[in-house]
């Protein structure tokens, strides 16, 4: 794996022995992982949610979670970001629009002191599984454009070259030019930063694609969707409900795209020869 040539927040150095042919190497030698830091979220001063992820991109990260989680409608919702390191995590606080805030309010009284299994209790499945309005864009698509825009992602993985440890979502054009990448340890994460980097950055993003290096869960069918992107590619395989929400949804669902191989699951009318 490569060395980063400047000290990065997204990886540390640590040491490592090696097991090569079966056999245990003596000594040990320096090696890379990827960081992984607990980031809470705060709307005007509200503590909402806390993950782990990786410690890079965090404004794209709290601005794409933010737009995919309908807290906000759009980036000009959000009025201010500070990144305050604290207890060994990091808190994101956003100042949001006072309507956003009122709505959330309100959605935070209506799961209160809800019990159950599963999901919090079934009340809560609406939040999970909430409505998607239909893509309304994406022209047609060549296949060579995909399977381009893919293999350019994977070249771009810095920090997966680094530490072998993290995902990665892309945004790419109609024609497969790949003008966002961004990474983190957890695959949601990634492709939230890249909403968001696509929202602060005010790219028009409807006639490309999104593209990451993961299976393609129901989550991640929604978030694209949201983002009104038309076409979404996934390394790995869909999921069943994956591929209803993205049949609802008029998003074009790939699987598998490997090489040159992929599986087309929903609209395969909108990728051509």
């Amino acid at each position: 794996m490569p060395t980063p040539t400047t000290a990065r927040p997204d990886c540390t150095q640590t040491q490592v022995t090696r097991v090569r042919a079966g056999a245990i190497a003596s000594g040990s030698e320096a090696d890379y992982v990827a960081e992984e830091t607990p980031v809470a979220l705060e709307f005007n001063g509200i503590s909402h949610a806390t993950m782990l992820a990786t410690p890079a991109d965090l404004e794209d990260f709290a601005v794409g979670f933010s737009l995919s989680e309908g807290i906000i409608d759009s980036v000009g919702d959000v009025r201010g970001i500070d990144i305050l390191p604290q207890c060994g995590g990091i808190v994101v606080q956003l100042e949001i629009s006072t309507a956003c805030e009122v709505r959330l309010k309100s959605r935070r009284r209506a799961m209160a002191g809800r019990t159950g299994c599963g999901l919090c209790g079934v009340e809560t499945l609406p939040e999970v599984l909430r409505p998607v309005a239909p893509v309304t864009n994406g022209a047609p698509v060549r296949i060579q454009a995909v399977l381009g825009a893919m293999r350019d992602m994977r070249a771009r993985q810095a920090l997966h070259d680094i530490t072998g440890a993290t995902h990665a979502a892309g945004w790419a054009g109609a024609d497969g030019a790949l003008a966002l990448v961004r990474e983190d340890v957890g695959r949601h994460n990634a492709l939230d930063k890249l909403v968001g980097a696509l929202a602060r950055q005010a790219m028009h993003a409807g006639g490309g694609m999104v593209l990451v290096s993961s299976r393609a869960s129901f989550e991640m069918v929604q978030k694209t969707a949201t983002a009104g992107v038309a076409v979404l590619a996934a390394v790995s395989a869909p999921t069943a409900l994956a591929i209803r929400l993205a049949t609802d949804a008029n998003v074009t669902l790939l699987g598998f795209l490997r090489d040159g191989d992929a599986a087309l699951y929903s609209h395969p009318e909108r990728i051509t020869p």
